[in-house]
């Protein structure tokens, strides 16, 4: 019995230690959905997808924990377009009788900007109407309780980059503070919201910080046949599934990693405010994906948001009010499956033993740097940065692809500093479409490996070229060891091990007095020779 106390006191203490107020509230965020097409749309009903006061309750019955509002408040409509840039107070009503809706049901609610396009192509002249709508916002907001929580911008980009958006969020979040000294405020990232744009945050000093992350990869299957997307060439992505392999598994663990450690340095929660895949994807691999996703989420701790309630990624049809089952069961019962291990073969691998081994860099007029290969591996230096990442790469071609072959691609590689960089496998010629999707990944000090999998929908392509744009940041960057393997065949369904850690988190949603227990291994020494495990 006294073996028992003990275990019981050592969880305690690392309960005790772990937990704090705006970690415990993202616990409570915990399943989320966004309410897309509705509010972020030119008008209410522009995207054909309005709002119906029904759907918080249907929401709250199958389970979920909140709702996330996009709302675009930057239009002629609802924000005055001059001094002192005057919120429409019709549609501010309007967003409180939402907000209420969803406050009765017990849901939490994020409150979002987004679609604000005026100040990513000019932050600077648009920085005094986004401080006065956020004053105006929270002001609004102020007398409500810790559900409702700010989201200051949607995926930040363009000319909003990096460093202007530390400035900007900074200074957002002193005109909330004005009026609402603890209210919970996500900041996303630069570059697009992405895993990306972690590495170039500068986190305020405030204990009522979550960080929010959007995720759609692997992109060419989340947003197939989305004529919005992949400039113009998603229907090339058509076809493209996820098959719950031990590749592309590995692939969302990896890419989580450089997450995991800021945050932790941070003291940061996570929330991932955007995941999902266009209905173009076939079901069952849509399934699959979203199972894996939010399992693993919620086995790290991280509250999340599916990408979204009832349009083209969506979960419920508004027309005929019938739910998509499986994806629905995929993001609140389903159990994580296991995974089909793959094995492979290498087509290529990089020696810069005695040269550049045919790698060469393209360099737009915005951006300057050199290369140079020792040590068998290649040296970058980039002297000049530029908002555009593809304006300063580091490619080869004569990559040999072909259709319906699925390939790993891998390489070690490290920078000077924590930087983000994309990767990808594409055409060699106009229009330099990518066959494998846009991978981002961050760098840092520490010599990492870096890989991601993929299925090639399109012709086959003999001079396709693996590339790696690495414009947006003055860095000094090594790169080794890169491989194109072809997949061979399946060998046999495993469970997935996560990394060697011990699982962390112990979760359960969405009962909000759940408890996180972090278990320290020379803990679990203790507990195994007490033979509690």
């Amino acid at each position: 019995m006294r073996y028992w106390f003990l275990l019981v006191f050592l969880l305690g203490v690392k309960i005790a230690k772990a937990q704090t107020p705006i970690f415990e509230l993202n616990k409570k965020l915990g399943r989320g959905i966004n309410m897309g097409n509705m509010f972020e749309a030119p008008s209410e009903t522009g995207w054909g997808n309005p709002f119906k006061d029904d759907y918080f309750s249907r929401i709250a019955k199958l389970g979920f924990n909140h709702v996330r509002i996009p709302i675009k408040w930057d239009i002629t409509e609802r924000t005055s377009q001059i001094t002192p840039f005057t919120i429409n107070a019709t549609f501010l009503n309007r967003i409180k009788y939402v907000v209420d809706l969803a406050l009765k049901e017990n849901l939490y609610v994020v409150l979002n900007m987004h679609h604000h396009e005026a100040i990513f192509a000019n932050p600077d002249s648009q920085k005094a109407k986004f401080l006065s709508q956020w004053n105006q916002i929270s002001a609004f907001f102020k007398n409500y309780d810790e559900r409702i929580l700010f989201e200051v911008l949607n995926e930040p980009n363009t000319n909003l980059n990096a460093e202007k958006w530390n400035i900007f969020f900074t200074d957002a979040l002193t005109e909330i503070r004005k009026t609402n000294p603890s209210r919970a405020v996500l900041m996303g990232t630069a570059n697009w919201g992405g895993l990306a744009g972690v590495s170039s945050l500068k986190i305020p000093k405030d204990n009522n910080i979550i960080l929010s992350i959007h995720y759609y990869d692997p992109f060419n299957f989340t947003h197939q046949g989305a004529e919005w997307a992949g400039g113009g060439n998603s229907k090339t992505w058509l076809g493209t599934k996820w098959e719950n392999t031990n590749l592309e598994r590995n692939e969302i663990i990896n890419k989580f990693e450089y997450l995991k450690k800021f945050t932790k340095q941070n003291n940061l929660p996570i929330h991932i405010g955007e995941f999902g895949s266009y209905n173009k994807a076939d079901l069952e691999s849509r399934v699959k994906w979203s199972t894996f996703l939010t399992r693993w989420f919620e086995l790290q701790g991280f509250s999340w948001a599916y990408w979204e309630f009832s349009a083209g990624f969506g979960i419920f049809n508004p027309t005929t009010n019938q739910y998509l089952t499986p994806l629905v069961d995929a993001l609140l019962t389903n159990k994580m499956a296991e995974a089909t291990v793959l094995k492979t073969t290498i087509l290529y691998e990089s020696n810069f033993t005695n040269g550049d081994n045919g790698w060469s860099i393209a360099v737009q007029p915005q951006a300057s740097g050199t290369v140079n290969t020792s040590n068998d591996q290649a040296n970058i230096d980039i002297t000049k940065s530029s908002p555009n990442a593809s304006h300063f790469q580091f490619l080869k071609p004569n990559i040999l692809l072909k259709k319906g072959k699925r390939y790993l691609v891998s390489f070690e590689a490290q920078a000077d500093k924590s930087i983000g960089f994309t990767n990808y496998i594409g055409k060699e010629s106009d229009p330099y479409n990518t066959y494998s999707g846009y991978k981002g990944f961050t760098l840092s000090e520490t010599k990492n490996t870096f890989s991601y999998s993929f299925v090639m929908t399109s012709e086959d392509d003999s001079k396709s070229r693996i590339v790696f744009d690495l414009g947006l940041n003055i860095a000094k960057i090594s790169i080794a060891n890169i491989k194109v393997e072809e997949v061979l065949e399946t060998i046999e369904s495993n469970k997935l091990v996560l990394g060697n850690e011990i699982n962390s988190n112990i979760k359960v949603y969405p009962n909000p007095f759940e408890t996180e227990i972090t278990i320290k291994e020379e803990d679990m020494i203790i507990f195994r020779q007490m033979k509690c495990f």
